[in-house]
This record gives structure tokens, C-alpha cells and sequence, in this order.
């Protein structure tokens, strides 16, 4: 399933969200003028809320380090694992 918004964008619709909340609307009418359901303004707001633009690229980069780095440990220990049962003496 692909992603409909880039983490630039969710940040600067939360902060259109702000605005209009600000302005003394509900959070229902700001989902609606957005485009988005109550629940996904939610979770936006718990993960990027506060976040500048920037904030946001650096931790969408950041992930993917994370997950490369974690693919590269999970190899090294195969083939630690390989190794180690390669040096067992055969009985």
C-alpha cells in the first residue's frame, strides 16, 4: 500500500490543522477541510506533532538507516552462526 502523504506534508497540514483549531473550529471540520479522518489526525499528531519540515525528512532518513543497519546485524549473525556450526567437529 503506498503512502498518500510525504512527512513534509503531514507536518504542514497539522500545522494548517493548528491554525484553524486556533480559530476555534472542531477537530471534526479541520479532518473534513483536510481530507482526513479524525483517527489519522490523531496519529499524525502523535507522531509529527511539533515537528518542522525538516524534523521530519531527518527522521524519515533516520528509519532507514534503522532498518538498514538492523538487516546488516541479522546477516552478520547468519553467518556467525554458519561459521560456528561450520567449525563443530563432525562426529
Amino acid at each position: 500500500m503506498k503512502k498518500r502523504h510525504s512527512s513534509e506534508r503531514i507536518v504542514a497540514k497539522l500545522r494548517q490543522a493548528d491554525i484553524e483549531l486556533g480559530k476555534g473550529m472542531k477537530v471534526p471540520e479541520v479532518c473534513r477541510g483536510l481530507g482526513i479522518s479524525e483517527q489519522t489526525y490523531y496519529r499524525w499528531r502523535t507522531k509529527y506533532g511539533g515537528m518542522d519540515p525538516a524534523m521530519a525528512r531527518q527522521m524519515k532518513e533516520m528509519e532507514k538507516e534503522n532498518a538498514r543497519l538492523k538487516k546488516l546485524v541479522a546477516d552478520q549473525a547468519l553467518d556467525i552462526q554458519i561459521l560456528k556450526e561450520a567449525s563443530r567437529p563432525n562426529l
